[in-house]
């Protein structure tokens, strides 16, 4: 079995430390598994053929998948410029918005992403690569889902403690090389009841306290709407920078810098301006003018803090501009391409092996293995498998057939492509019903507003 696939023994990483995410285009891995050496009597040729027209097939499915999506995402899309025709009920928008966010992380598990546990997601941010203090509130959001893809690392550089800060030196710093968040903020409504309950004050001052929160936030974001961005390359360390509602703080440092020249440049400017106004007491322009100049070193100082601050906003602004990929329906155009390519990658994988070998249902561990073992050695990545889902999709399609006593049955490559393109024959034959409402209506996600 192993020999089929080129393998050689290893010990592998831990579970925990491996991704599903194989880090090779469709294209790139469909030439290595069809090269004449692979295949007995000329069979590459034929293998090749098929597995373009799975590739063609798989991403068709992805694309009827993400037209229902998208279509169901309509009434929560913040981009839309469509008119509105109709308007949901409270309930029909939650068992909507259910969807759509089921939808969208049905996308990001074939895409191969891994989920972040938003409760969690501090302990990865601290330190930050971009010199910035980040608060989130994530008590804010009514749906908040992080995921991530590829784990590496990046070489910066940064004044070294040990040179007194003339000199630089280089550090790791980890990165998550495709971070995705879907998000939708929690009604003005709920959210004062969140803040009465944990503050234990009243309404007047739980709506107060929200309102100032939200001034936080770019007006055009609102709480009906379901927000999915797409970044690259992010450091893990500033996770918060991606949060909508994210809120810059000062660093001990910058408090203690702030703090001594503002509070020295205040004190002189006080203490000299106190002189002059005992001096000058009987000149009352004299002494107006002393106030001014106080005055005039107060708001100095009081800038300082503003400039600071509107530093950091725009090192975190042009930090995130050269990271962002994609939002919304862009970002879920995107992940439905990837999903198709990493459910593409997967299923060549496993059929490449079914094809030459006798399985039996119970040697799946041993599929497995073999073929997280080719990974490693041809392309150095330890990767977790997942050959369950491969073989259900496989199978589903009538590639692979498991006969009665457990061994599984695999198309040949030239018979193979034939089904695949029967099914395309019979697929607009075969198309689902739209979903409807109680009413009968279609529940088809025309443009529309929520009225929750």
């Amino acid at each position: 079995m192993r020999d089929n696939l080129e393998t050689a023994p290893s010990e592998p990483l831990p579970l925990e430390l491996r991704e599903n995410f194989i880090p090779v285009t469709q294209q790139g891995l469909r030439d290595r598994l069809t090269r004449p050496e692979c295949w007995t009597g000329g069979r590459h040729v034929e293998a090749n053929k098929f597995f373009r027209y799975l590739n063609y097939w798989r991403r068709q499915q992805y694309t009827a998948r993400l037209h229902e999506l998208q279509q169901a995402y309509e009434p929560f899309s913040p981009d839309s410029d469509l008119l509105v025709t109709r308007t949901y009920s409270e309930t029909e928008a939650k068992v909507l918005r259910a969807r759509v966010i089921e939808d969208i992380r049905w996308l990001l598990k074939h895409a191969n992403y891994t989920q972040v546990d938003p409760q969690k997601f501090k302990l990865l941010a601290h330190g930050s690569d971009y010199g910035l203090d980040l608060e989130v509130d994530m008590h804010a959001f009514d749906e908040i889902h992080i995921y991530y893809r590829g784990k590496s690392s990046r070489i910066g550089k940064r004044r070294s403690k040990k040179g007194f800060y003339l000199r630089t030196e280089e550090y790791t710093v980890p990165i998550f090389q495709r971070l995705c968040i879907v998000f939708k903020l929690k009604p003005i409504e709920a959210r004062v009841r969140d803040v009465m309950a944990q503050k234990g004050c009243d309404k007047a001052k739980a709506e107060k306290i929200v309102e100032k929160a939200r001034r936080l936030l770019p007006p055009e974001i609102k709480d009906s709407n379901i927000y999915v961005k797409l970044f690259k390359n992010i450091p893990q360390s500033d996770l918060e920078m991606i949060f909508p509602n994210t809120q810059i703080k000062f660093r001990m440092l910058d408090k203690l810098k702030l703090t001594t020249t503002a509070g020295g440049g205040l004190g002189a400017g006080i203490f000299g301006a106190a002189g002059k106004i005992a001096v000058l007491s009987t000149n009352p322009i004299a002494a107006a003018g002393a106030a001014v100049g106080l005055g005039g070193v107060a708001f100095r100082q009081a800038m300082n803090v503003v400039n600071q601050k509107n530093k950091y906003m725009v090192t975190m602004s042009q930090n995130l501009y050269f990271h962002a990929m994609a939002d919304n329906r862009g970002a879920m155009t995107k992940l439905a391409d990837r999903a198709a390519e990493e459910d593409i990658k997967e299923e060549m994988l496993l059929y490449a092996l079914l094809a030459k070998e006798r399985v039996r249902i119970d040697q799946l561990k041993e599929v497995d293995e073999a073929i997280e073992l080719y990974l490693k050695r041809t392309y150095e990545r330890e990767i977790d498998f997942d050959v369950g889902e491969a073989l259900g999709r496989l199978i589903a399609d009538g590639i692979v057939t498991q006969a009665p006593d457990g061994m599984l049955v695999t198309l040949q490559p030239a018979e193979a492509a034939l089904h695949i393109d029967k099914l395309w024959d019979n697929y607009l034959d075969t198309l689902p019903e739209l979903k409807v409402h109680d009413e009968g209506e279609e529940f088809d996600g025309e443009t529309s507003t929520v009225t929750a």
